[in-house]
């Protein structure tokens, strides 16, 4: 089996106030997928279900990342969420509430349906 990329989407999410990059990274995966109808399934003979959806969240503490919760954001598929160092943290004027900004690549693909 092979997969097909079929659809790469991009997103940003940001925590204002808590340095959460969980919640930075969920409302990524939400930007990311919130402007896409994918509706190309019963030309290929697939459905929704039958997509891999792989998710890299870019954020500057990747380990505090709760993927689980993150995958949660995506209704659809086989899912698979991985956080890396990236993103961003702007330091506040008073230097304990930082902006913490976490980015989002999601990948769609599907099986080809070809013995590998």
């Amino acid at each position: 089996m092979a997969r097909v990329r079929c659809v790469t989407e991009m997103g940003m999410g940001v925590d204002v106030h808590g340095r959460d990059a969980t919640k930075a990274a969920r409302r990524a995966v939400s930007d990311a997928i919130r402007h896409s109808s994918l509706g190309f399934f019963r030309m290929i003979g697939k459905t929704a279900n039958d997509m891999f959806v792989d998710v890299t969240i870019a954020v500057p503490n990747p380990e505090a990342v709760d993927t689980e919760a993150v995958a949660k954001e995506l209704p659809y598929g086989t899912r698979k969420v991985t956080a890396v160092k990236g993103g961003l943290e702007i330091p506040s004027d008073i230097g304990n509430d930082p902006i913490l900004i976490a980015n989002a690549a999601v990948i769609v693909s599907f099986d080809d349906g070809k013995a590998g």
